[in-house]
């Protein structure tokens, strides 16, 4: 299967402006680095990428539990993605996955588990060269 999406830019680094758009049509959103650099509302690539792990770690998540028998009532995962500065450039250093699910008689040792494997092995975790991080509750 293969997903398409496409960036245009134009102009400078400070003052130009792209827009990034998905083959399927459900994103279609300017950025600039306003929004990238200074907080500017807007969206910008680190957030596409939260968005990306996020979801792809929830689906992770939900087919590991399959595996062992439970099905989630409900699992959400928010992804913060750090950008940094050295003096090789910019890179994304980190991101921190903060999880939190609703398991019928799921326990808390099988869902850390189940979490950890689908921190480690969902597709977007395998294609990022960060230091991946979690915080992962089972509601009672």
């Amino acid at each position: 299967m293969d997903s398409k999406a496409s960036a245009r830019w134009e102009g400078g680094l400070k003052d130009g402006k792209g827009n990034v758009s998905t083959e399927s049509g459900v994103l279609d959103a300017g950025y600039s680095f306003k929004q990238r650099f200074e907080g500017e509302p807007g969206t910008n690539p680190e957030e596409l990428i939260g968005a990306a792990h996020a979801s792809c770690f929830s689906m992770a998540l939900s087919m590991i539990l399959g595996e062992k028998g439970y099905t989630a009532d409900a699992i959400e995962t928010s992804a913060k993605v750090t950008l940094s500065q050295s003096d090789a450039g910019f890179d994304i250093s980190n991101i921190h996955l903060d999880v939190v699910a609703e398991i019928s008689g799921a326990d808390d040792a099988a869902f850390q588990e189940a979490a950890e494997t689908a921190k480690a092995n969902c597709p977007v975790s395998k294609v990022l060269n960060a230091d991946i991080s979690m915080t992962a509750k089972l509601k009672a």
